[in-house]
This record gives structure tokens, sequence and C-alpha cells, in this order.
């Protein structure tokens, strides 16, 4: 069986990395817009309802107005915006974050893509709280650097149209730079509601003078934690959450204490995620690091897992 689909936003970051992922593939149809056709609202609702499956690479206002226009009741949309994330009605898509979840994707007509940034902390800390390890509503603080690209075409252009020296440095762009420093990242909402924290996080992002790729890191102190405990108590409940996940690691203790860093790029191109935790065993301090891809598992690579779970397919399929 053949199902159609329509990437709404396709010419974006995201919109090229879901269709570069789906290219070659003999059960997907494409519905295209070509030139003015791309913005003209007539042409997009028509594609908009023709779709077995939509999938919507906008801007906020404009994914909400894209899903006002589908009249019909046998459309699937996944949203890669923010629009949609804690809204009533829609099912979060990250389908390794509880043992339901993959299920209620599979039933739902409305899957909100989760963010790269979430979706990294989600994976470190929905386990700890549910299995009572971090308090719902302990004060959590979370660091995250991710690629540039994460910033899309602007940001882009800004590290890769800017000169560079002899050695192929870039002049004009920093090597690392912090951003969202007024505290009101768009991420923060959905990180603390799919976590299931009671309290916002407190979120220091930073960009990188990389392409693509991302590390977002969770520091505890154990020892102020009411039940003070160890790693190997954290290390077990994700092991437990993610066992049998096909795109969820979590990396061995043993394999952490060895390592003496962790390569933001080193998962790029894949739709894998790896979870970390770092610390001594009888210490009072832990550093739970996930690391991803911001274009894979972040963005388009989950778009695409939830995707073949919607059409009835091994949600595998085109991400091996």
């Amino acid at each position: 069986m053949t199902h159609t689909i329509f990437i709404d936003g396709e010419a974006g970051t995201t919109g090229l990395e879901i269709r570069q992922r789906l290219e070659g593939r003999t059960d997907l149809a494409f519905i295209s817009l070509t030139g003015d056709r791309r913005k003209a609202p007539a042409a997009r609702a028509e594609a908009l309802n023709a779709a077995d499956a939509v999938i919507l690479c906008l801007p906020d206002e404009a994914a909400k107005e894209a899903v006002a226009m589908i009249e019909n009741t046998t459309t699937r949309v996944i949203d890669a915006s923010t629009a949609f994330r804690t809204a009533t009605g829609w099912t979060y898509g990250f389908p390794e974050m509880d043992a339901v979840q993959r299920g209620e994707i599979i039933g739902s007509r409305r899957v909100s893509n989760p963010g790269c940034y979430p979706t990294g902390f989600i994976g470190l800390m929905r386990p700890l709280v549910k299995a009572g390890l971090v308090p719902a509503d302990w004060p959590v603080t979370v660091n995250a650097v991710s690629g540039y690209s994460g910033g899309g075409k602007s940001m882009i252009a800004e590290f890769e149209q800017a000169p560079r020296s002899s050695r192929g440095v870039t002049m004009g762009a920093p090597a690392f730079r912090a951003y969202g420093l007024s505290l009101q990242h768009k991420h923060v909402p959905e990180m603390t509601r799919h976590s299931g924290l009671k309290h916002d996080v407190l979120f220091a992002p930073a960009v990188g003078a990389w392409r693509q790729g991302m590390l977002v890191e969770v520091p505890l102190q154990l020892a102020a934690l009411p039940e003070t405990p160890s790693i190997d108590r954290l290390h077990g409940a994700l092991v437990e959450a993610y066992d049998g996940c096909r795109f969820v690691e979590v990396a061995g203790l043993d394999e952490t204490a060895a390592m003496t860093g962790v390569d933001p790029e080193g998962l790029n191109g894949t739709n894998s995620l790896r979870l970390h935790v770092f610390g001594n065993r009888d210490g009072s301090q832990a550093r739970l690091v996930a690391l991803l891809d911001n274009l894979g598992k972040g963005a388009s690579g989950a778009a695409v897992q939830n995707l073949n779970l919607m059409l009835g397919l091994d949600e595998a399929t085109g991400l091996n």
C-alpha cells in the first residue's frame, strides 16, 4: 500500500532533512508544491486535505493556520513546531517516553514532534522523576549546546557564510555562544510538562561552531536529594525505562567511567539517543548527559519514526 505524504514547509532545514530521509521509499508518494503554489492558500489547502499524512515544518502561527485548513477526519498530522507540544488533543511524539506512548502515537491523528533539547532532557529526567529518585517539585537545571543548524537558515548562514582564515577557521562567528538569557526559552514548557516536573526547569542553552549534534546535561547534587540516590540507582532507572528500545541507549557505567569526554557530533546522521550517567559511585554528585543529532532524533529522524508508527509501519523503516 502506498501512502501519500505532504511536507508543508519542505524548503526549510527540517523539511529538507525529512524529505531526504524519505526519498527512495516505494511505500510513499509525495504531494509537492512548487514556485508560488507553496504559499498559495488554495493550493496548500488542497494538498493538506489530499494527503494521508502531513508533516508541518513551519513557524508556530503558520502551523496553526495549516491545521485549521484540514477539513477532513482522515488526514494525520505531525507538527514539527512548538505550537502544539503541550496542547490538549495532541499526542507528544516521543515514542520511548513512556510504556504507553508508542500506542498513543499509533492511534493519534495529531502528533507534535518533540524539540531537540527536550528530547535529551526528557529522556534523562522523566524516568528519574517517575521512579521518585528526583522529586517532581525539585529545582532542576539543564545545560545544553547544539550545532548551529538548530537555529535554522539564518544561523546556518551566519556560520557557513562567515569569512574563514587560510586554515579554514570561521572568523566572523563565535566558537561558542550562550543564548536564551531571558530565561524565556520556548522549549521550557514541554521540558517541564513531559518530564513530570511541577516547576519550570532552569534552561541554559548554547550554540557551538559545528553544524549538527548536541549535548544535553543535567547536573545533580545527589547528597541534597531526599533519597541520596547513587549513580547506580540513577543508571538502573534509565536502563529499566529504555529496555528493548531501538533508538535509545543507556551507556554502561564502566564505559562512562573510562570516558574523558563526549563528542557532540558522535551520533550525527542517526536517529539515536544515548544517555550517560557520570559520577563517582561513592560520590555525592552526578552529571547526566544525553547525546543526539539535533537534526536526527531531535527533529527529522523523530518525525520519520512517528510517521512510520502512524501509518502502521515498522518504526525503524528508513532509519536504519
